[in-house]
């Protein structure tokens, strides 16, 4: 399901561009990843925040689940709609983010800080590769909005 199909304003594209960190990765389907060795902190973007609207709830996925990259890890919820979150990585849940139990919109307020999703332990780092750069991911959504 993903983010796919939300149109980009040149308001919102100005804006995104300024809020793609240089240090993350990105991939197609809107999630972003820090890497530190072998765990990935992932998360959704601006640009998929923005496009949900505000966030009501959130599905995390258990600790120990294993994830495959490019399917669900998780589902959000917002006053627009419900969407899945997809795994840009593959391998085992190690930690969630509890506080977006109580408080999903942290995801809009700081979605590459406090509005993480999980931390997973990479069992296939192949998959890496396929990640998109900060520049990468702005010429993407520039694509997409066309």
């Amino acid at each position: 399901m993903g983010f796919e199909g939300f149109a980009l304003s040149k308001k919102s594209r100005r804006k995104l561009v300024m809020r793609i960190p240089d240090e993350l990765k990105y991939h197609k389907e809107h999630t972003w990843v820090k890497l530190a060795g072998k765990k990935a902190i992932v998360g959704i973007t601006d640009y998929a925040q923005e496009q949900l609207g505000d966030i009501v709830y959130i599905d995390l996925p258990d600790v120990d689940t294993e994830v495959e990259a490019n399917a669900e890890l998780a589902e959000i919820e917002s006053t627009k709609a419900t969407s899945s979150v997809i795994s840009p990585v593959t391998g085992t849940v190690i930690e969630v983010n509890e506080d977006l139990i109580e408080a999903p919109e942290i995801i809009n307020e700081d979605p590459y800080g406090k509005g993480w999703i999980a931390k997973i332990e990479i069992s296939d780092e192949s998959v890496l590769d396929e990640l998109l750069d900060s520049s990468e991911y702005a010429k993407y959504l520039e694509e997409e909005s066309h």
